[in-house]
């Protein structure tokens, strides 16, 4: 007798749309890498442009169909966060058609617009995303480990920079270390999520770290350093304990700090052992100030598109200048609320789940990057939500074993 609430063996998610979904992966991380690498290198032109936008405008009816059909295989597929994001597409796009036809700066229309064409597409990558697939499991880590050595290999003096090499075909098309690192640590965290083994998860935080630290891109790199006490402790049998060992590296590192940095090569990473000397961190500090004041004049409507294109705060503040107290709280909300739910829901169970760690350390990444590194919202946004209800819809269904 089947136990209540149980899904038939009937898959919610048809072959044709898990495809698209995978493949839509592939295609958008490990492919965005590879594409760049080779024009990097000069082996190819820039028959695709930057790729990543084209690409993932490309995909996007794909995607919208390959959801729609999986609603329509089982009713009971939908969720509140789907309703949720319909709100905040809604809301964000509201103010962004009412700023548009009052002539508001049309690069910052077209920069949301992207974002939030990006939100939905990780949304319903994560939202369909098959952790159980071995053929997708098997290329993600085949990728992750080319993008490991392509790092590795084409780094010049401790830095992986492809436009050094001045090999490019159409230089203006080259991503910069940022565009490789994002394709990496999304690659990354669903290599992480699917690791049981403690040793072999060690080892790809390992190859992850000095992968990041050859990239240069502070963000990504400070991210999978957070992800590790975060999803190693959600792995402790014994919390207590972690936490001290976890204590004990951290002041065991801190101390010799000065001796560990002597034996790396230099590295803008480094920069992050003392944010006063880094100009990027000053910057960062002084455009935070920028909003900051500008909140203060508009504390309720905002001042949308008050600034030019990379200029804006990098990180939360800026989603307060362009939506308003409204649009920031309904923000932080979606991401404070469904962090505090997968703690108190699944952070503590005995049965261990590689979609809650998906979910986990994306919305855990995204609330770091939310307050010190990156525009909001950010396409980890998408990324986090959709492994969210993914995780959630298993955890409702009871398909967690």
């Amino acid at each position: 007798m089947q136990a209540t609430g149980m899904l038939t063996s009937r898959p919610v998610i048809g072959v044709s749309q898990k495809f698209t979904v995978h493949a839509a992966f592939l295609l958008l991380y490990p492919g965005f890498f590879f594409y760049q690498t080779l024009l990097g290198i000069g082996v190819i032109g820039a028959y695709l442009g930057g790729y990543f936008t084209l690409v993932a405008l490309l995909l996007l009816p794909a995607l919208a169909l390959a959801f729609i059909a999986a609603v329509k295989r089982n009713k009971n597929y939908l969720s509140g966060m789907d309703a949720w994001l319909v709100l905040f597409v809604i809301y964000y796009f509201s103010i962004l058609t009412i700023n548009y036809v009052a002539g508001a700066d049309p690069i910052i229309i077209e920069r949301y617009t992207q974002s939030m064409v990006f939100c939905f597409e990780t949304y319903v990558i994560f939202r369909m995303i098959d952790l159980e697939d071995r053929r997708l499991i098997l290329v993600a880590g085949l990728s992750l480990l080319v993008m490991s050595v392509i790092t590795y290999y084409f780094s010049i003096g401790g830095f992986f920079f492809l436009q050094a090499l001045g090999e490019a075909k159409s230089p203006e098309n080259l991503a910069t270390y940022q565009g490789f690192a994002r394709s990496y640590i999304y690659t990354y965290i669903v290599m992480i999520a699917v690791v049981r083994s403690m040793a072999m998860r060690y080892v790809f935080y390992g190859v992850g770290a000095c992968a990041l630290f050859l990239n240069g891109a502070r963000s990504e790199f400070s991210g999978a350093m957070f992800l590790i006490p975060v999803i190693e402790l959600y792995y402790a049998k014994h919390r207590l304990y972690a936490i001290s060992v976890l204590v004990f590296v951290i002041a065991l590192v801190a101390g010799g700090i000065d001796e560990i940095t002597s034996m790396l090569p230099e590295n803008r990473i480094l920069q992050l052992l003392d944010l006063s000397h880094s100009t990027s961190a000053v910057a960062r500090e002084h455009l935070s100030q920028n909003a900051l004041r500008t909140i203060s004049e508009n504390p309720i409507f905002g001042d949308f598109a008050s600034y030019p294109d990379g200029h804006y705060a990098h990180n939360v503040l800026c989603a307060w200048v362009d939506f308003g107290l409204f649009g920031v709280i309904f923000f932080l909300a979606l991401l404070i609320s469904h962090a505090a739910w997968l703690f108190f829901n699944g952070f503590f169970s005995k049965t261990k789940s590689s979609y809650f760690v998906l979910a986990w350390a994306f919305i855990c990444i995204t609330l770091l990057w939310a307050l010190t590194a990156k525009n909001m919202p950010d396409m980890s946004v998408g990324a986090a939500m959709g492994a969210f209800a993914r995780y959630s819809y298993r955890k409702r269904n009871r398909i967690e074993r």
